[in-house]
């Protein structure tokens, strides 16, 4: 952009607000949030050419030998820091050589290519663009849940010494002894325009959930990125240190990040999930949906659960409250929550499996592109699973069960074709390799436990 020419979108934004320095952010494979911190006066050229970094200093299948990866920002996600408003953060789409970077996960979901069976041979477009060819928008909410732990040390432990309750879930008081935290935070979602609902103190000790409305999918990434940015600085801010890991504490319930998805016409108006003549409140095109995502369930946990830690969540073993509240095995059923899919009422479905390590961008992607593989091949789920999904089935049901470790459903991302299809090659070949890198870095660890078993032998 030449001297003189109009003012870009983020500067515009940075003179209206009061804004004197952006974070230009985005998340690499792992999920973890990177980040330059640019000054309006150089928002301009930022805005068209991106924030350079070297890409193999984040969790890409990169070397230090490639060239410099740019982070474009998207004024569209644009938020000012409730807490910080000199600071604006916005998320951006990953360049490298002046081409868009395959493996970047905002892409994946965005503008990741791929083909579907009902385009023209050869036609490239993105997730979201192949359901918006369908007269479809995914709508979706999440629940993130939480720890908040002591930050006064290194040492790994709850900071409300009095959350030591049998079944602490919804506790009032355990809930109104971390008020001036839990209630900033609302008030700044407030300010953001996201619509909070509630708040509670979750199943575990020292865990909690704060719950705000539905977005078109992107911006439900985006603000799930920042949700968990924010909720960490400002538990910083108070002494405390929060914590999404899937299972910090081996008795505890984890941490699950529970997503509530239904499928709207391009207009956003008329839900296509809704059938009020159903049982269960859904139509065909929802029951199609539901069965992709269920008959792709063993190909994405690798995305939904991505960490070694995320298999102590979901391994069905009971805790001190009596239950884990995560699914172990493949399944969907009405209002239940013992199995993978809950369908709590009418024109939506809950999805249980994914955990708090969950890349936010890839979580998204993947439940749209096996959510589109079930419409392409008019998927039916089957029958629904209408029993305690925590005990063994009924005699004469089966169920197939999830992925026991990182390294299996590892093999289950990689194998499969359909999302090879529709997230791409390049991607699919790059996420395997940096996890199968953190798999064998768990696997030449040697813990205190094969000590204390094998050291007798």
């Amino acid at each position: 952009m030449a001297p003189g020419a109009a003012t870009s979108e983020l500067e515009s934004f940075a003179q209206a607000r009061g804004v004197e320095n952006f974070l230009i952010s985005f998340v690499d494979l792992l999920g973890v949030s990177r980040a330059k911190l640019v000054p309006k006066s150089a928002i301009r050229e930022m805005e068209i050419k991106g924030a350079g970094f070297a890409g193999y200093a984040a969790h890409f299948d990169m070397s230090p030998a490639d060239p410099d990866l740019f982070a474009v920002p998207d004024p569209r996600s644009v938020i000012q820091l409730p807490w910080k408003p000199a600071v604006a953060w916005v998320a951006s789409d990953l360049y490298m050589n002046g081409k868009p970077v395959q493996q970047d996960p905002r892409r994946v979901l965005r503008t990741q290519v791929c083909q579907n069976s009902f385009l023209e041979k050869n036609s490239w477009l993105s997730q979201v663009e192949i359901a918006e060819s369908k007269h479809l928008r995914m709508k979706t909410g999440v629940e993130c849940e939480f720890f908040i732990l002591s930050g006064s040390s290194d040492v790994h432990q709850l900071s409300d010494r009095l959350d030591k309750a049998e079944k602490p879930g919804y506790e009032q008081i355990a809930l109104m002894r971390r008020y001036d935290l839990i209630s900033e935070v609302l008030h700044y979602l407030e300010v953001l325009g996201w619509k909070p609902y509630q708040a509670d103190h979750e199943d575990a000790n020292g865990q909690f959930e704060i719950n705000w409305e539905y977005d078109d999918c992107i911006a439900t990434a985006d603000k799930h990125v920042f949700f968990k940015f924010m909720v960490k600085s400002l538990a910083e801010k108070y002494g405390l240190k929060a914590t999404f890991m899937p299972k910090p504490f081996v008795n505890q319930t984890g941490n699950g990040t529970h997503c509530h998805v239904s499928v709207w016409d391009t207009s956003g108006e008329h839900n296509v999930f809704l059938d009020k003549q159903d049982k269960l409140g859904l139509s065909t095109t929802a029951y199609e949906f539901l069965g992709g995502v269920l008959q792709n369930t063993k190909s994405i946990t690798a995305i939904l659960n991505p960490t070694v830690n995320s298999y102590k969540r979901i391994d069905g073993s009971t805790t001190l409250s009596g239950s884990s509240w995560a699914p172990c095995s493949i399944a969907y059923t009405g209002n239940n929550r013992t199995h993978l899919i809950r369908i709590p009422d009418g024109g939506r479905f809950e999805l249980r499996l994914a955990d708090g390590a969950v890349n936010p961008y890839l979580f998204q992607a993947a439940i749209l592109a096996c959510g589109l593989h079930g419409l392409d091949h008019h998927v039916h789920p089957g029958p629904s699973a209408d029993w305690n999904g925590h005990l063994p089935p009924p005699e004469g049901k089966a169920v197939q069960i999830l992925p026991t470790s990182l390294a299996e459903a590892l093999k289950e991302f990689s194998a499969s074709a359909t999302l090879r299809k529709a997230l791409g090659e390049e991607f699919v070949t790059s996420y395997s390799k940096i996890q199968t890198e953190r798999w064998r870095s768990f696997t030449q660890h040697l813990s205190k436990w094969e000590i204390d078993n094998t050291i007798d032998c």
